[in-house]
This record gives C-alpha cells, sequence and structure tokens, in this order.
C-alpha cells in the first residue's frame, strides 16, 4: 500500500481537533537535532497542531508539498520557525497565499509541490536562515542526504517533541523508478535498512545533501519498512519555483 506521508492525517484531522493526547511523531529511526542545526525547517500548523513540515526559500515564501496543502484555504495555515520543539518557541507566521503546482495529481501524487506566501516577512536569525535551491540535478546515488522533521515512528504513532534528522541514502535513480509506477524522473528516492525512513507528518519537509534541498517528502510505503521512500525532485520545479518567489 502506497500512501503519501500526510493522507492519514487528512482523514483524521477531526480525530486530531478532539484529542489532545493525539500528536504526530518523529521521523523513524532519527534522534533528535541540535538547536537551530536546521533553519530553514518550519512547521505547517492548523489549530497550532503540526500536520507538515516545509523550508524557508526566501522572507516570504516556503516550500512544501502540494498533498499538504489540499483542502485549505489562503489563510488557515500558521507557519512556525526558529524552535525544534513543538510545544514552545519559534515565531508564527500566517499563510496569505498557498499555490499547488497546476499539474499536481492527488490521485497518482505527481508534480507534489507547493508554496506558501506569508503574511509578512520572516525574522532571519542564528535559527532562521533559507535554503539553497539546486542549479544542477542531483544524479548521484548510493550519496547521503540529511531528512528533518516531526513525523511518526509508527503507523499512527506518538512524537517526540523535538526536531528529529537522520542520514538517508539516495538510491540508484534505475531502482526509485522500479519502485512504483507512479515514480517518474521527477522524483527521488531513499533507501535505508529497514526501521530507517519518514513517517506521516513529515510529509512536506526538506531532503538535504551538500547543504542544498534535493527533494521535498512525499509518498512511501507505511512506515520505514524497507521499501524507498519517495521525494519531488526539487531541480524539476526550480523554473516555476523561481516564477513566484521572484516576483
Amino acid at each position: 500500500m502506497f500512501l503519501s506521508f500526510f493522507n492519514i492525517i487528512t482523514i483524521l484531522i477531526p480525530l486530531i481537533l478532539a484529542d489532545e493526547n493525539f500528536d504526530e511523531g518523529k521521523i523513524v529511526g532519527g534522534a533528535a537535532a541540535e538547536d537551530g542545526q536546521y533553519p530553514y525547517q518550519v512547521s505547517l500548523r492548523l489549530n497550532d497542531r503540526h500536520f507538515c513540515g516545509g523550508s524557508i526559500l526566501t522572507e516570504r515564501w516556503i516550500l512544501t508539498a502540494a498533498h499538504c496543502l489540499s483542502g485549505f484555504n489562503d489563510t488557515s495555515i500558521k507557519v512556525v520557525t526558529g524552535t525544534n520543539t513543538l510545544d514552545e518557541g519559534g515565531d508564527s507566521y500566517q499563510s496569505k497565499r498557498i499555490v499547488s503546482h497546476p499539474k499536481y495529481s492527488a490521485a497518482l501524487i505527481r508534480n507534489d509541490v507547493g508554496l506558501i506566501e506569508v503574511d509578512k516577512d520572516i525574522i532571519f536569525g542564528d535559527k532562521v536562515a533559507p535554503v539553497k535551491l539546486p542549479t544542477t540535478d542531483f544524479s548521484k546515488s548510493d550519496y547521503p542526504a540529511v531528512l528533518s522533521g516531526w513525523g511518526t515512528t509508527t503507523y499512527p504513532g506518538k512524537p517526540p517533541n523535538e526536531l528529529q534528522h537522520i542520514k538517508l541514502t539516495v538510491i540508484d535513480q534505475r531502482d526509485c523508478l522500479n519502485t512504483s509506477l507512479r515514480v517518474t524522473n521527477n522524483n527521488i528516492c531513499t533507501l535505508n535498512k529497514k526501521g530507517e525512513g519518514a513517517c506521516h507528518g513529515d510529509s512536506g519537509g526538506p531532503l538535504v545533501a551538500d547543504d542544498v534541498q534535493i527533494g521535498i517528502v512525499s509518498w512511501g510505503t507505511p512506515c520505514a519498512r524497507g521499501r524507498p521512500d519517495v521525494f519531488t525532485r526539487v531541480y524539476s520545479y526550480v523554473d516555476w519555483i523561481h516564477n513566484y518567489i521572484t516576483v
């Protein structure tokens, strides 16, 4: 069964709002990140509940997955920057506009990239800074990349309060394409040993290699079961992204 790492959250939103004990969780097999280690990481929240991750591009724009934006109006998402913890700290910004890729397919989970414009300039500092976008395509295999986020450890599961991170291995693109008919060359895949990978709540978060964001958490077989995790390949959408963030 293939699922976006957010669709279970979409189904359970009424339960999230009704049950104070329900939370998002962490990367499977990860460890707590150091304070300020990933200054580009943001938490996307609805009614102060984390549901997806994202990354800072500019003072006004956040990069995330299109499936994280499905069903929301332009002003319903809170973006929290500058904190590793879900229950305190950081600065909050309200979404002003949300944009999903025009060719996003929810059925196939393709072109799974989206942008959030916030209502005021994000304040940069030691713990808040933009991520770098790729200027060339990423073609390496068996290469380390870092994922950060607050995704669940089990399906479903409980969270750590602190941001988690894990080193993942980018696999050969041919193996990535063999994962599913849904996968195209606009995706990147990672695969570690069973028990390590992304899970619900990591959706929309950044996969970074050599200080450049190469992927956006999109979907996989929940969770960390020895199957590849699938990411949106950021380089495939750089021109589309720049059309918005450079205006």
